[in-house]
């Protein structure tokens, strides 16, 4: 969707959460697509940490540069071209490495990453008027539209396609999760791949599955009570989704004392259990980095702003 897109509006009073809706405007098709304003983040500060950052420069990137960075805070070290890494032997990546570490008098063990460009994968802009159809559906489900705008954004539905673990669909459900949800799956029909569907099920899995492990999982964690409008819980119920709440609940059990808020949100970006790895801790770090980039797509590209009404009115 390479076209102007002007931002004609955003919408106020949506109550799930005082959170805006955004009217963008797209020229080439003369449609007008609704997005969530991700004005919180910058409130909240998410978007000074250094993950945030690092992801947002990876999104924007592409695919020809690799970023060398340490794994753990993913503080960038210096840059070097794809080909000219992936030409070599496993033995010269792992002297690159062990010289980057002694170069930057890092500690002898810290885990260096090679991360190239991904501009290519996270086709933000034409993500957009999924988004506006996704809003409705999550709606209509009485389910938060963000998580809808957040996974469309990670999972970058202009370019479906199978995960290496069978994911599959705009939303990226899994077989036997997709079946649970209510859609078929077989060796003829797959209705992930239906937009709609595929929609309504993974607000249904948020609904019945994701939130409510989130809740019970903080309140066994720690006295937390969230309301389930904070940033940092909507970041931990992505954690669900996408790593399943076994892994989730596992991983916080590790904690020497309950945290909350963005600390807990942090933590999680650096520790592992089972299938939780890195994949994993990269999961909201990609929402956070997609929602900035959003943002500056949209606000770019923005002719005149204007206040209007909101018609999306919710019955919690």
């Amino acid at each position: 969707m390479r076209a102007t897109l002007t931002l004609i509006g955003f919408l106020l009073s949506f109550s799930f959460h005082a959170q805006h809706l955004i009217d963008v405007y797209c020229s080439e098709d003369s449609c007008s697509h609704t997005v969530i304003d991700p004005e919180v983040l910058m409130v909240e500060r998410w978007d000074t940490l250094a993950q945030s950052k690092f992801w947002k420069l990876v999104i924007g990137m592409t695919s020809d540069t690799c970023v060398v960075n340490v794994a753990h805070n993913r503080q960038i070290l210096g840059y070097v071209h794809k080909d000219d890494w992936f030409c070599q032997t496993e033995n010269e990546k792992k002297s690159y490495k062990d010289s980057v570490i002694y170069y930057n008098c890092l500690d002898s063990n810290t885990r260096i990453y090679i991360t190239s460009g991904k501009k290519d994968f996270y086709l933000i802009e034409e993500v957009i008027p999924s988004i506006s159809m996704a809003i409705d559906i999550f709606e209509e489900n009485h389910v938060d539209p963000w998580y809808a705008q957040s996974i469309l954004l990670i999972e970058s539905p202009a370019k479906i396609s199978y995960s290496n673990a069978g994911a599959y669909g705009p939303f990226q459900l899994m077989k036997k999760v997709a079946r649970k949800m209510g859609l078929t799956v077989n060796n003829t029909v797959d209705e992930r791949k239906d937009f709609d569907k595929s929609a309504y099920a993974a607000s249904q899995l948020l609904k019945t599955i994701c939130i409510p492990h989130a809740y019970r999982i903080l309140c066994d964690l720690g006295e937390f009570e969230p309301t389930g409008d904070e940033l940092w819980f909507k970041l931990f119920v992505l954690h669900i989704y996408h790593a399943g709440a076994y892994n989730v609940e596992k991983l916080v059990a590790q904690l020497d004392e309950p945290i909350d808020g963005m600390e807990l949100i942090k933590w999680m970006w650096t520790h592992e259990y089972g299938n939780f790895k890195n994949a994993s801790q990269n999961y909201s770090q990609i929402a956070i980095a997609a929602m900035l980039t959003l943002q500056d797509i949209v606000l770019e590209d923005c002719d005149y702003i204007f206040r209007c009404e909101s018609n999306y009115y919710s019955e919690n």
